[in-house]
């Protein structure tokens, strides 16, 4: 399973090229390989925020998303890496008993963008199937007709 690390250093200096690199060969492959994440971040042992509450992070993904928007088709979605990268990218809150809760709406607008990137670079790649698509948005809680997919 490929592994995207990142260090202090890359996400002090908005240094995406840590994930480039895995990213790029992952695709290079051509293979069914999903990516996952592994942050090392220092914290105050009594800093009681998780990760996707700092803003240095939330701020290093929100620049990787601009540069793979499609990104989240090839995560490992069964390690809970859809749901940590959403959590980058979309306002919520962490509650100790339940874990994220996601802003709704906020939720919405980031699954349909999501749509509608991954649903062209399918395109682009000559996939004609959406079934991993409705997959991922079924991840995020969200049930998306066929049709829908049909209508683009």
């Amino acid at each position: 399973m490929p592994k995207i690390n990142i260090n202090p250093t890359a996400i002090a200096n908005l240094d995406i090229t840590p994930a480039q690199i895995v990213i790029d060969k992952v695709l290079d492959k051509s293979t069914d390989e999903l990516l996952q994440f592994k942050i090392f971040f220092d914290r105050e042992p009594s800093d009681p925020r998780e990760l996707s509450e700092i803003p240095e992070v939330r701020l290093w993904f929100i620049r990787l998303d601009a540069v793979y928007p499609w990104l989240p088709y090839i995560l490992d979605w069964r390690e809970g890496e859809l749901g940590r990268y959403a959590a980058m990218l979309v306002p919520h809150e962490f509650h100790q008993t339940t874990g994220i809760e996601y802003n709704f709406e906020a939720l919405q607008i980031f699954v349909m963008q999501k749509i509608f990137v991954i649903s062209n670079w399918l395109k682009a790649q000559g996939i004609d199937s959406t079934d991993k698509l409705q997959q991922m948005t079924q991840v995020l809680g969200y049930e998306i007709d066929q049709e829908f997919f049909d209508f683009l």
